[in-house]
């Protein structure tokens, strides 16, 4: 049984992970947030979550103004704040940059945090998204440098990958089963009371660092893999004439088909995931196929998407230069404001491309967030206009009961991407 006095928690990084994690932990233990954003962290404390992730009261139970307080939640910029923790964990992004690399920047600066405040004894839980290995052979040798320590002697890690899903308010973190793993058998048992103590679905304690690492990042490859047949499989029903949702609902009727639709692949997990894992393979000799190939269908289905509305237009006689075309959605899914990798952009970026005129309608994002993240312009309420052409691009509540037809033109047409919309010329 787990002492909670006898841990001091340090989250850094409260975005979409860390904050949903650390509003758990205070529940039960002294818990102090840690974020380089200042305006974030300013925004925590007056119990306002822009994610949406956590709830306004189930915040403000957890807010404590003193640090020293034996549990609730302290939000800080002050990396003195983090100094009296004795188990940190760091909840960072892991991207990758514009030629699908992985990016360790943020993971890479937040060890080098932690090792300016540990002390011996201290434990350390990764639980961004790494490649097999990352933890141990990249991120640990960082801290040993900065703090002077040596690790399994003065200091111990641990990685537990994240498995929140933005938006889902049913499947919150603590509904989640949680993997957990450390760097000494005596440690990894610690590591897992820890997280047991206020994870109610329960743990699976790995046997190593890396096993942790490595189902970490399948788990979101092995979907990605499923979108991608599904989504050749709608390029191919397409050619063929026939509806694939259509398809699909009738080889869902036995009892072991997986239940994948196509669709845009983005966010910050299954559209980036993939290449952490590809990157390590490739730098072990071997050169994935399958991991790859589903990535390249993936990221090509906005292009795919702009085409198919294009083809549209051309059949319905509308001129696709300044045409206008509203456009449903921009987050990366649906009921959630996370536009972070999203590739709506693809597909309004290609229908700019041949000079059509993009409205881009969006009630869960703050405009000026997208504009600052992708250079566009996007509405929260959808104008009283009319459009040669309406694409529903994300599932979100307020379209799924919208009446269109008053903002089509006469020969307009609608492409529903989710197939959401109940009146539609044309579905993905």
């Amino acid at each position: 049984m787990v002492n909670s006095k006898d841990f001091r928690i340090g989250i850094i990084g409260l975005g979409y992970v860390g904050l949903p994690l650390a509003r758990l932990f205070a529940t039960q233990y002294s818990v102090t947030g840690f974020d380089i954003n200042q305006k974030r962290v300013d925004q925590l404390n007056a119990g306002d979550d822009v994610t949406l992730e956590v709830e306004e009261d189930l915040l403000n139970a957890v807010l404590k103004t003193d640090n020293n307080a034996d549990s609730g939640l302290f939000c800080s910029t002050d990396l003195k704040d983090l100094k009296a923790c004795n188990f940190y964990i760091i909840t960072v992004p892991t991207p990758v940059d514009k030629n699908h690399r992985p990016d360790l920047t943020p993971l890479f600066k937040a060890s080098e945090t932690v090792g300016k405040v540990l002390d011996k004894g201290d434990i350390i839980i990764y639980e961004s998204t790494v490649y097999p290995g990352a933890t141990e052979e990249d991120c640990i040798p960082i801290v040993e440098k900065i703090s002077g320590l040596k690790f399994n002697e003065d200091f111990y890690a641990g990685y537990s990958p994240e498995r929140i899903n933005p938006g889902d308010k049913e499947h919150t973190v603590e509904k989640i089963l949680k993997v957990t793993s450390g760097s000494t058998p005596e440690v990894a048992k610690k590591i897992d009371g820890v997280y047991a103590s206020v994870i109610t679905a329960g743990t699976h304690l790995a046997p190593s660092i890396k096993v942790a690492e490595a189902a970490k990042v399948i788990e979101n490859s092995q979907r990605d893999i499923n979108i991608a047949f599904v989504n050749e499989l709608a390029k191919i029903f397409n050619l063929l004439n026939i509806d694939t949702h259509d398809v699909l609902e009738a080889a869902g009727t036995k009892w072991n088909f997986l239940p994948f639709k196509p669709g845009l692949v983005g966010g910050h997990c299954i559209g980036v995931d993939p290449y952490y894992l590809a990157q390590k393979a490739q730098e072990s000799g071997y050169h994935p196929e399958i991991i790859l190939a589903g990535r390249r269908i993936n990221d090509s289905m906005g292009q795919y998407v702009a085409g198919e509305m294009i083809k549209l237009l051309i059949q319905n006689d509308i001129k696709v230069k300044n045409s206008k075309i509203l456009v449903l959605g921009i987050t990366f899914k649906e009921n959630c404001p996370d536009v972070r990798n999203t590739r709506v952009v693809d597909v309004v970026e290609e229908l700019q491309g041949f000079s059509a005129g993009v409205t881009i309608v969006d009630p869960w994002v703050k405009p000026e967030e997208v504009k600052a993240e992708y250079g566009l312009d996007v509405l929260n309420e959808i104008p009283d206009e009319q459009y040669d052409g309406i694409l529903l691009a994300v599932a979100h509540e307020q379209f799924k009961n919208i009446n269109l037809e008053p903002l089509l033109k006469p020969s307009g047409i609608i492409y529903d991407v989710k197939k959401t919309l109940k009146n539609y010329n044309k579905r993905l």
